[in-house]
């Protein structure tokens, strides 16, 4: 009951805080405002360390390049055009001329060669991403020596913590200065942001006034703040709230497919996930079918690799068989016998510490199906709610398994993905992989150009983690927004879910 109430009281806050915003807008007369509701919060703005992207996704930021998610190339945005050559270790950049800070000091090639060696001394992984060893500034063009030949070099800078701010303005955490569409002009940690027009933007004058980007990490609350006209738009409401906004008339609801996927993470430094037939009845325990179903209810696919079919580096899987019984048979080829009613080894009882976390609300009840189909072959599965998976998983071991969520190609190139996730230096390798092979495959696959090539190299590194069983791969899930198509214009649900609040947003 008491959680009960939490929730009640959650609701009521975010709708209370939200009609606040929505008089407020009101009061302002003609002038164009948007409430967005995100399901992430954030109690820091800094764009160069920030895992939550909410300087770039709400307009404050840009970065160099950008994805075209049609093509799924890059093409210029702060950057006008680049040239690498030495097989991809040397690199000319030229700036856009004629682009200010939000306070009015010039973006120059000094000002963006401070803004990308800030992030790589803060950011360990921008550091190992993009391989820079120096740079040089020359008025509006840089010039980049990378470590190693790294043709692919440009598309690491479509990343949000490269995002280019004056180092100069400091109070990064609370006001960092971009080049974007919005300027900021409040910010309430883990509440909202408030954000007015730049009205010295570079390219195209914002069309909104203000924007309200406001957060809830309760998929219900969302729900409601648009179904009671106090949110304009909302990042993936309530799965179960879908059928009621469509419903609703005005109520426009948007499912795409991204480049997402909801993994099983495997903690390989824990002793009983150091054999690969414990992984592989992991694997076979997860029903994927009945997740996407049950939680998703449809907006998703059934996963079998990192990356959806649609990538063009996607490997073809064989069919493979799952459920107890298969897990049973690969837990007896570990050792494990299932003795009054516990799966055990050698007098030891098999059991699970999995992470989950409540900001996206599918993965708690992935980890309790996983739980309950784990139970039912003699296994206990302890679950442990966290806050922040990439700060926990990062500072802690003890932990076997966790759901989580990983963007596999917002680059458009799957080597965003395997650099990260599997390469012993990547930012997000919370499993602890440290596979020779592996890592040999994804090293050249860093220095190789040829497209076809690439792709190659790409497969042959995910069927690698395929037969090994470096983590499960659960489902692809649809991003879903949800919002008033009587008052909001040119909204875009994206697959990177990079860019959000643009120029180009606008309101009837």
């Amino acid at each position: 009951m008491k959680k009960l109430w939490v929730k009640v009281l959650g609701v009521a806050g975010l709708l209370l805080l939200l009609a606040a915003c929505t008089d407020n807008a009101d009061s302002e007369g003609d002038k164009k405002h948007l409430t967005f509701v995100y399901n992430f919060a954030t109690n820091s703005l800094d764009p160069n360390v920030d895992s939550s992207y909410v300087p770039l996704r709400a307009g404050l930021t840009e970065t160099l390049v950008k994805l075209n998610e049609e093509t799924l190339t890059i093409e210029p945005w702060l950057a006008e055009s680049w040239e690498g050559t030495n097989e991809g270790k040397e690199w000319t950049i030229q700036l856009r001329e004629d682009i200010s800070f939000q306070n009015g000091q010039p973006m120059d090639a000094e000002a963006v060669k401070a803004s990308l060696e800030r992030s790589m001394k803060d950011n360990v992984a921008i550091q190992n991403a993009l391989k820079i060893d120096s740079i040089e500034a020359d008025g509006m063009t840089l010039h980049i020596s990378n470590t190693q030949p790294f043709p692919e070099f440009v598309s690491e800078l479509v990343n949000p913590n490269t995002s280019i701010i004056d180092v100069e303005a400091g109070d990064f955490v609370n006001n960092p200065i971009g080049t974007g569409p919005f300027k900021l002009d409040s910010f309430t940690p883990g509440s909202k942001l408030e954000l007015v027009r730049n009205e010295d933007y570079w390219d195209e004058t914002a069309k909104l006034d203000s924007v309200t980007f406001s957060f809830n990490e309760d998929a219900n609350a969302r729900s409601l703040a648009l179904e009671s006209g106090n949110a304009d738009v909302v990042f993936r409401p309530e799965v179960e709230s879908i059928e009621t906004l469509e419903a609703k008339e005005g109520i426009k609801v948007e499912s795409t497919e991204t480049f997402r996927v909801h993994q099983m993470t495997m903690n390989l430094e824990r002793e009983s996930l150091k054999d690969v037939n414990v992984r592989k009845a992991v694997d076979a325990l997860i029903n994927r079918d009945e997740i996407v179903d049950s939680v998703l209810l449809g907006y998703a696919q059934s996963a079998k690799g990192p990356f959806p079919d649609s990538l063009p580096f996607a490997p073809t899987y064989s069919d493979r068989e799952t459920g107890a019984e298969v897990a049973k048979e690969y837990l007896e080829k570990a050792g494990y016998s299932l003795q009054d009613g516990k799966m055990q080894k050698d007098g030891e009882p098999l059991e699970f510490t999995l992470l989950t976390y409540s900001a996206r609300a599918d993965l708690p009840l992935i980890a309790q199906i996983f739980q309950s189909d784990a139970k039912k072959l003699g296994i206990d599965v302890e679950l442990r709610q966290i806050e922040i998976p990439e700060e926990y998983m990062a500072s802690n071991r003890d932990w076997d398994l966790a759901t989580y969520s990983n963007l596999t190609a917002p680059r458009g190139d799957a080597g965003y993905y395997l650099n990260a996730t599997y390469h012993p230096d990547g930012a997000l390798n919370f499993s602890g992989a440290n596979e020779p092979e592996l890592t040999k495959i994804i090293d050249q696959l860093n220095v190789t150009v040829d497209m076809d090539k690439r792709s190659e190299l790409a497969e042959e590194a995910a069927n690698y983690v395929d037969e090994n069983q470096i983590n499960s791969f659960v489902l692809y899930p649809d991003t879903l927004v949800a919002y008033d198509e009587t008052k909001v214009k040119n909204w875009v649900t994206t697959r990177s879910e990079y860019y959000m609040i643009t120029n180009q947003l606008d309101v009837k």
